[in-house]
């Protein structure tokens, strides 16, 4: 029986392994990705990747530009903060990179996209263990939009079927995340993560996103298999 589920899919560590966790499940995949105004398109181009190696039923690369709101390092002309070690980034508050109300876009978006393929499910891979400080990453917020998603659908209206947002990961270390990849077959090598990679596409890693990163992939005692830039 077809089951089929809207993955949220960056072409990230996290989005990969959500992708793999559905498929595992026994779900059938519609991968949603955004061109949404990023500082670079190399996210874009590992989430094709692996849309196409992990075997989706479809990928959508949603248009919308958030460069018109501006204000993150992701979006408007400001430094991608970089530090020698995950120490400097703790207890720092929301960071620069936090791009205003991204999951709640995005999340409406795979709403849509869910209610015109059937689907009841939506997979994202936020995380609240090892993450930059978010506000969208939270536990209530996930709830709460998963509330607000069965208010506002016509298949939640109706009561023909339930809205079910799952966060497989949220409660995951990094590690834990490689390590759940690892055994469900993810090749990593097909990711990529950095928020400020360079013309090569090799990972910066310094920004807060390739730190947590290679801490997770450090101890789960495995080698991060992507291009780093010194390295």
């Amino acid at each position: 029986m077809d089951r089929p589920a809207i993955v949220l899919l960056s072409g990230g560590l996290d989005s990969t392994t959500v992708l793999a966790i559905a498929k595992d499940l026994g779900f059938t995949p519609y991968a949603l990705s955004f061109r949404y105004g990023q500082r670079h398109s190399i996210e874009l181009e590992a989430a094709q990747r692996v849309a196409e190696v992990q075997g989706v039923a479809r990928h959508v690369i949603a248009d919308i530009d958030l460069r018109v709101f501006g204000g993150s390092a992701l979006t408007a002309d400001i430094e991608v903060p970089k530090h020698e070690s995950l120490t400097d980034v703790e207890d720092a508050g929301v960071p620069i990179t936090y791009v205003p109300a991204r999951n709640t876009i995005f999340l409406s978006f795979a709403l849509a996209f869910a209610e015109t393929v059937g689907a009841s499910d939506i997979f994202t891979g936020v995380t609240a263990v090892d993450y930059s400080g978010y506000p969208d990453c939270r536990p209530e917020y996930m709830e709460a939009f998963a509330t607000m998603a069965n208010l506002a659908t016509r298949a939640g209206v109706e009561g023909t079927s339930k809205i079910t947002l799952h966060s497989p990961l949220i409660a995951l270390s990094k590690a834990d995340i490689v390590r759940e990849g690892l055994r469900l077959g993810v090749d990593y090598s097909l990711t990529s993560s950095c928020y400020d990679p360079d013309g090569q596409g090799r990972a910066c890693g310094r920004c807060d996103t390739c730190l947590l990163r290679l801490k997770g992939f450090a101890e789960a005692g495995v080698k991060d298999p992507v291009r780093y830039q010194n390295a």
